[in-house]
């Protein structure tokens, strides 16, 4: 069994994945597990309010989570010529998704990625993982797996044991309606 293939299976089974991202390595797990996205909100010592960032192979990964008919077409054209790039953008979400997701806001952050793993992952479970940096709250984010495995090693159920992609900082966050950007 392939890295990949095992941490889609921990996906499944509601497990807690460590996984390279563009600059830093992401926590993640099956956004549609309330459980599982629990333990990693309580892993990590995050608040439930700050919402969770949500990264995809493609955009039909993110549309059980976006209220897509709130984006017209000329907006969705911008939002999709971003990716796959290191941006993060903030977008409509749905009314029924878990508030886990979005915190106590009525957006979610969503980013398609073409980290190679991620990529394979996302394509394998054929959903969106969720992301949040690789670290307790308030500590530096985890840029090597072996950081990882020295910070989290026994919280976690799974790392990917591989690169990120160099980025020397994490992803630029922007509103994808207006392009305001939120974090640089």
């Amino acid at each position: 069994m392939s890295t990949i293939e095992h941490a889609a299976e921990v996906f499944t089974q509601g497990g807690i994945i460590a996984y390279p991202t563009e600059a830093v390595f992401g926590l993640g797990c099956d956004p549609d597990n309330d459980k599982a996205v629990r333990k990693l909100l309580s892993l990590k010592q995050r608040s439930v309010d700050k919402g969770l960032i949500l990264l995809a192979a493609n955009y039909s990964q993110l549309l059980p989570y976006l209220n897509d008919d709130a984006i017209n077409q000329e907006k969705r054209f911008s939002i999709l010529s971003r990716w796959p790039d290191a941006i993060t953008q903030v977008l409509p979400a749905k009314r029924n998704i878990s508030p886990l997701l979005c915190g106590a806001f009525d957006s979610i952050a969503v980013r398609i990625t073409n980290h190679p793993d991620v990529v394979a992952l996302c394509k394998l479970t054929n959903k969106a993982i969720v992301s949040t940096s690789a670290n307790l709250a308030g500590q530096p984010p985890a840029t090597t797996w072996q950081q990882v495995e020295q910070q989290l090693g026994d919280k976690v159920d799974c790392i990917i044991k591989a690169d990120t992609l160099g980025f020397l900082k994490p992803t630029s966050i922007i509103n994808g309606l207006t392009g305001d950007i939120i974090r640089q």
